[in-house]
Formats: structure tokens, C-alpha cells, sequence
């Protein structure tokens, strides 16, 4: 994979938090070890710097935009292709079942970009301050909510998922909502 340049990385690399919770939400986590989810990231932040100058014309919010698009087309493709290799139903059937529900998310995210402007700009609006506040979050807080809220897993799961108690999930879920709240409130 081509590196980018250090000018080039500076100006994208400042979005790569913002990329991987996009990633940790759309993505069950179960298939972050089927797919390298980073290089994903990374390949996307590169195909961005082939067009780096049409991108730093935009305001913060474009540039979001453009590089949400990307990343959920890549992440999408990377699914899609994922699903169609052979494979062993039998024995990856939860798998498959978590693929076909996180390819259903980039979808319907992917078609959500593309609303009305009334619709989508309330919805929008909403949807990237709840994302840039979790982008925030330290990334135990950030894993328990999303893991909780986007994929709707118990405590007990999320507790197996981070290696440590139920009991130091919830804590870590409670304080992650705790924090978002304090977040999305400066972000107003």
C-alpha cells in the first residue's frame, strides 16, 4: 500500500477517528477480524489524497461528508466481497448473518446521504454530532456504547468482547453515555 505523504497525511490524518467510529458503528465488530478494517480506513484516506486539493476547498463539513461517502462505499465493497467468497455456511452462519446486517447499515447510510434536504439536513445534523462526540470518547467508553447502542449487544457480550467484568462494562457503557452527553452539549 502507497504511503502518503507526510504534507498529505497531516491534512487526513486528522480524520482518522472520525473514520474508525464510523467503521465501529456501520461494522459488527465480530467482522473486524475477517477484514483489516484500519487498511480499509487507510486506503480510503488515500484515494482522499489523490484529490487532496479539491477536498481542502470544502469547509470541515464537506470534507466530512466526502470522506464518509468514501469510507462507507469501501466499506460496503469490502463486505459485499467478503459475503460472496466461498465459505463454510455451516460454520459461519452468525457471520454471514452479521455481514448481511452491516452491509444493510452502509446501505441504508449510504441512501440516507441521499435524502431529501429538509430530511436529511435535521437527520444529518443529529447523526454527525452524535459521531464527531463519540470520535472523542477514549476508546473503551466508545467501544461499550457503540457496541450497546449501534449493535444492540447485552453487557455480558460487551464484557467478553473487552476482556473485563459486567460489571466494569456497564461502568464503561454508563460513563461513555455520561461523557457523550457532556460532549454533544459543547458541540452545540
Amino acid at each position: 500500500m502507497p504511503a502518503l505523504t507526510d504534507r498529505k497525511n497531516g491534512d487526513l490524518q486528522r480524520f482518522q477517528a472520525y473514520l474508525e467510529t464510523l467503521t465501529f458503528i456501520q461494522i459488527d465488530p465480530r467482522l473486524r477480524g475477517k477484514f483489516g478494517w484500519s487498511d480499509i480506513i487507510q486506503n480510503t484516506l488515500i484515494e482522499a489524497s489523490q484529490t487532496l486539493e479539491r477536498i481542502e476547498a470544502m469547509d470541515s463539513e464537506h470534507q466530512k461528508r466526502w470522506l464518509r461517502r468514501m469510507l462507507l462505499n469501501n466499506l460496503k465493497d469490502e463486505i459485499d466481497r467478503w459475503i460472496t467468497q466461498g465459505r463454510n455456511v455451516g460454520r459461519e452462519q452468525s457471520l454471514e448473518e452479521a455481514a448481511e446486517r452491516s452491509s444493510c447499515r452502509l446501505r441504508d447510510s449510504l441512501t440516507a446521504e441521499e435524502s431529501t434536504p429538509s430530511e436529511k439536513l435535521i437527520k444529518q445534523e443529529e447523526r454527525l454530532r452524535v459521531l464527531e462526540a463519540l470520535a472523542r470518547l477514549p476508546e473503551r467508553q466508545r467501544e461499550a456504547v457503540i457496541l450497546k447502542e449501534y449493535h444492540d449487544w447485552k453487557l455480558a457480550e460487551i464484557a467478553e468482547y473487552l476482556g473485563c467484568t459486567t460489571n466494569a462494562a456497564a461502568g464503561l457503557h454508563a460513563r461513555g453515555l455520561a461523557n457523550l452527553g457532556e460532549l454533544l452539549a459543547d458541540l452545540e
